[in-house]
């Protein structure tokens, strides 16, 4: 069985290009029932390669990750690194 989980929101936008739509998702999840700790990601879907993600580890790196990607995607950075898990 799979083990439950809670997701809280970060950020969420979604980008037009021409070949159709990307979604750039940042939230921090946790098991539901043991109140563990919470761990960031940033998933990008509607990339033409594959799925990509980043870990963060702690909220502001997340919350200033998000941001990191949204400028990579729109070539005004580069693309971001994972930080370092708390």
């Amino acid at each position: 069985m799979l083990q439950q989980m809670t997701l809280y929101p970060i950020a969420d936008d979604v980008l037009f290009a021409p070949g159709g739509q990307v979604v750039i998702r940042t939230y921090g999840v946790a098991p539901a029932d043991t109140g563990g700790s919470v761990s960031y990601r940033t998933w990008v879907t509607g990339v033409r390669d594959q799925p990509r993600y980043w870990r963060w580890g702690h909220f502001e790196d997340a919350a200033s990750g998000h941001r990191r990607v949204l400028e990579w995607l729109t070539g005004r950075g580069p693309q971001p690194a994972d930080a370092p898990a708390a």
